[in-house]
């Protein structure tokens, strides 16, 4: 009987973990499913690309894992029964199902966070998913000259949003809100360019600000101000998605999975989380932040775990670590920040157009990654051990 290995999402980290298990296990000896609610790959790391009016190549789940032996399952995960190791689906027709599994990779990553925070769910635009740029796309193409956009949040999710907008509509008034200074996490020659290239784009920044209110032409901030606003943009942080809470496993207050070294959860073995969903320990005993520099890793990891407990191998041992934080200004601007192995900014900074085209390798090597799935690695496929076949219940006991 074949080891039933179940993938919940198929953003970055769950297609790379599928198509690596894949690479790594008999075909024979394992069926790997993998469950999305759509059948495209979203190229996550590019949404405020779309936003402002750009085209993204179509990549259909379907063709990305043809001939990989990995079955595609086009539904939305509403369960997981993490004790009696279920999953519950609906599909596309309104129908529901149930799919049992021996091992399950959790990776349902996260949505846009609005803090609480009054009125963004009815005023504010997020760009945290496909839909949700397309309704932010269509709204700006019906902003007249001069009309002001304000984007709220200064992270890196936010600079690229306010640059990028700017960029493709000079005709726009595009504001910043940060909460602390802008850039306050770069180095100096970081924090510089940014600043000069935000400048040189004409967008108006609001440094340490918060927005206590969000309506329909304007946002509120804590000091009683107001910043106009035809249209906002809400880019705070993310949500992890709501599902694993409401299970047995272990989570943290933010409802994300509580995993070991290799994204396995403390409080149920045969569960694995990566990406967004999972609360994992990186360099200095920091949490990894949610991004895909911390999932694609994580991917590697949980999927050769998960292949060495079958198969009786060596568990990875290479512990998640950054190298730098790679953000796009724009087309034709970008910063390249050296980090430290727990993610604090180093002196050197890569700048300018050669940064732009550092961003752009980066985001088409990800994306690479994931519609080549079974390619790239060498063939290691190992043959599962008798005893974890089937019913998959010794693999929470191997260690």
């Amino acid at each position: 009987m074949q080891h039933r290995i179940i993938v919940l999402g198929a953003g970055y980290t769950g297609a790379i973990a599928a198509g690596r298990l894949a690479r790594r296990l008999h075909r024979d000896e394992v069926a790997i499913t993998l469950v999305n609610a759509e059948p495209d790959f979203v190229e996550r790391v590019r949404m405020h690309q779309l936003a402002a009016g750009q085209d993204l190549t179509s990549r259909p789940l379907s063709e990305m894992f043809e001939g990989t032996g990995v079955e595609l399952r086009i539904a939305e995960v509403t369960g997981v029964d993490a004790d009696r190791r279920t999953v519950t689906v609906t599909e596309k027709d309104g129908g529901t199902g149930q799919l049992p599994y021996d091992t399950l990779v959790y990776a349902l990553g996260s949505g846009w966070n609005d803090q609480g925070v009054t009125g963004t769910a009815e005023h504010a635009h997020e760009i945290a998913s496909r839909p949700g740029a397309l309704r932010l796309r269509e709204r700006l193409a019906g902003l007249a000259a001069g009309q002001p956009v304000v984007v709220v949040g200064a992270g890196l999710t936010g600079v690229e949003a306010a640059t990028e907008l700017a960029e493709a509509r000079p005709d726009l008034a595009v504001a910043l809100v940060a909460h602390g200074g802008l850039g306050d996490w770069l180095s100096d020659k970081g924090r510089a360019h940014l600043r000069k290239v935000v400048g040189r784009l004409g967008i108006t920044v609001h440094e340490n600000t918060a927005v206590t209110e969000v309506r329909a032409d304007r946002v509120t901030t804590a000091d009683g101000g107001a910043v106009p606003a035809a249209v906002t943009v809400w880019t705070t942080g993310f949500a992890v998605h709501p599902i694993a809470r409401a299970t047995a496993l272990e989570t943290t207050g933010t409802g994300q999975i509580v995993v070991d070294r290799t994204m396995r959860s403390l409080s149920h073995p045969d569960v694995y989380a990566v990406g967004d969903a999972a609360m994992a320990m990186g360099p200095g005993d920091k949490p990894l932040r949610m991004s895909c520099a911390s999932g694609t890793p994580a991917a590697w990891q949980a999927a050769d775990a998960v292949a060495a407990r079958l198969t009786g191998g060596k568990l990875p041992n290479a512990p998640v670590r950054y190298f730098n934080q790679c953000i796009s200004l724009g087309r034709k601007e970008g910063l390249i920040q050296y980090v430290t192995a727990d993610d604090r900014a180093v002196a050197a900074a890569l700048t300018g157009r050669l940064a732009a085209l550092y961003k752009e390798l980066v985001c088409k090597g990800a994306v690479w990654g994931v519609a080549n799935p079974t390619l790239g690695l060498p063939a290691r496929r190992r043959h599962v051990a008798g005893e974890t076949a089937g019913t998959g219940t010794a693999v929470g006991a191997v260690v």
